[in-house]
């Protein structure tokens, strides 16, 4: 095994991945290796957990952290410990994905639910990383666009809100 194989396994060992609902052409070893990809290509340092669960699930935890009760694609949630001066943070936060929205998406828009998965996933990250589309004047949506493409994925989130 290459010195490469090994730091990438142990780079993945500190993300955290579950699939509580399962997606076609993907698992959580596949989505591990794309969420270390991402978080590098964003230049996010520390870990990140990432649930892919039910519209049912995203919906409760939408309810009980944000105060609205419905079901969305994807919530990141950013992990804000003290560190000490000069250390890193060791996780970024989590990331819910609903399968349900993805799959949905991915029948729209004519691309594998797998490959929807990972845009959500991609779009959670770059919120970790402290990007908000909600108040950024586009900065988001022309990094997120910039990495879709860098990571061989359709059209970014943000770019297909605006084209529908």
């Amino acid at each position: 095994m290459s010195g490469r194989d090994e730091n990438s396994r142990e780079a993945t060992k500190n993300d955290l991945v579950i699939l509580q609902k399962k997606i076609a052409g993907l698992n959580e070893a596949t989505l591990g290796r794309f969420v270390l990809r991402a978080r590098k290509a964003v230049g996010l340092h520390a870990s990140v957990n990432l649930l892919v669960t039910s519209s049912a699930a995203v919906r409760a935890l939408n309810r009980q952290f944000r105060g609205k009760n419905k079901a969305t694609d994807v919530l990141s949630f950013p992990h804000a410990s003290p560190t000490s001066r000069g250390e890193r943070q060791k996780l970024a936060g989590d990331i819910a994905i609903s399968a349900d929205i993805a799959r949905e998406n991915s029948v729209c828009l004519g691309h594998p639910v797998a490959q929807e998965i990972k845009i959500l996933a991609l779009h959670g990250i770059l919120h970790l990383a402290g990007f908000d589309h909600e108040r950024d004047n586009g900065e988001m949506a022309r990094k997120e666009a910039t990495l879709r493409r860098a990571l061989r994925l359709p059209p970014a989130l943000i770019e297909r809100r605006r084209m529908r």
